[in-house]
């Protein structure tokens, strides 16, 4: 491929990681790598068809495998303590009914989540559930008591 054609396809695996899809910066080294062969046959490094690619090849696994998580990392840090935090011991509402063991919808904090029924009972849809534990995206739930199961009248 002429270098021309190399830095081009490098510019377009650029812009489309920027602008296009967001494939967490594994196009942006493809692309760098394209580039990288693309500038070294225009400064007049000669190089056949197959060590083009060859050098192609091996300029995107090292970049991806050395330099990607931490680029990505610095760039898009992760809002792991933003999303879910202290949420454990909170009461969430049951979107349906979830038996025993299974998963199903639970509102919290005005967001959707999957909810896994931890409890013996059947959680019916629009009763209250504690959340014991955050795993990921998906909660695990139990029946809430009522207020009226907790109180004692005292007869």
């Amino acid at each position: 491929m002429p270098w021309w054609g190399w830095i081009t396809v490098g510019a377009l695996l650029l812009v489309a990681e920027i602008t296009i899809v967001d494939l967490e910066f594994y196009l942006v080294f493809l692309g760098i790598s394209a580039l990288a062969v693309g500038m070294s046959l225009a400064a007049g490094i000669g190089m056949p068809y197959w060590l083009q690619w060859l050098v192609f090849a091996g300029l995107a696994i090292v970049s991806l495998v050395v330099f990607r998580q931490r680029v990505y990392s610095k760039l898009r840090p992760a809002a792991e303590g933003l999303i879910g935090e202290g949420i454990e011991g909170e009461l969430a509402t049951a979107i349906d009914a979830i038996p025993p063991g299974a998963s199903g919808g639970v509102m919290l904090r005005g967001s959707r989540w999957t909810g896994r029924n931890q409890g013996p009972t059947m959680i019916q849809a629009g009763a209250s559930c504690r959340v014991e534990r955050r795993q990921g995206l998906v909660l695990d739930v139990r029946v809430a008591p009522s207020p009226s199961m907790s109180t004692s009248t005292g007869d």
